[in-house]
């Protein structure tokens, strides 16, 4: 439903009672005027609860996907509706982490719950000693490595997804889905 049409919706203030007494016992102003009442109606309950509209937990369904282009949150449609309204509501959050280990871990736990151990191969390769060897150059790649918080399954395609759209454009990016947290080796 939208709220351009919603039947037997009722003026909180009918135009017909603000009419001059003149018009009160005419029938024709009155249909008329209930008419109009029966169009604005929407108009003007929308208007009465319009901050509802940009609270992501109370914003109608079918507004949602407006609220989060405005807050440049990547939705995905498939989502159920409870956490396509968490992630609107913690847009601005995570976007002050973009681009970092906490943001992408905070994002894939919003998204997915799942935890994240990330390996970041990009950066600079430096020696604290003058003359000694370099040490290995990076290896380029972003390795995420996750698994569920409650042990369920993991759809690693939608993981790969939402990693590649916060990777740097200088790396590339991969996903290991694990049964459970890395030992302390690593592995």
């Amino acid at each position: 439903m939208t709220r351009a049409a919603v039947p037997g919706l009722a003026s909180r203030y009918p135009i017909g009672g603000l009419l001059p007494a003149l018009y009160a016992d005419d029938d024709l102003a009155q249909r008329f005027t209930a008419g109009l009442d029966t169009v604005l109606a929407p108009v003007l309950s929308t208007l009465d609860n319009l901050p509802a509209y940009f609270d992501p937990s109370l914003a109608p369904a079918d507004f949602l996907p407006w609220l989060s282009s405005w807050v440049a949150a990547d939705v995905d449609p498939a989502w159920p509706e409870g956490l396509r309204r968490a992630v609107v509501a913690r847009a601005v959050e995570l976007h002050r982490w973009r681009g970092t280990r906490r943001g992408l871990i905070e994002h894939l736990r919003l998204c997915f719950g799942v935890h994240a151990d990330i390996q970041d191969g990009g950066g600079a390769a430096w020696s604290s000693e003058p003359g000694a060897e370099l040490p290995p150059p990076p290896t380029g790649e972003l390795l995420v490595r996750v698994w569920a918080l409650h042990g369920g399954p993991v759809d690693a395609s939608r993981v790969l997804d939402v990693v590649a759209a916060s990777c740097p454009v200088h790396l590339t990016c991969r996903v290991e889905i694990l049964p459970g947290p890395p030992d302390e080796t690593g592995g």
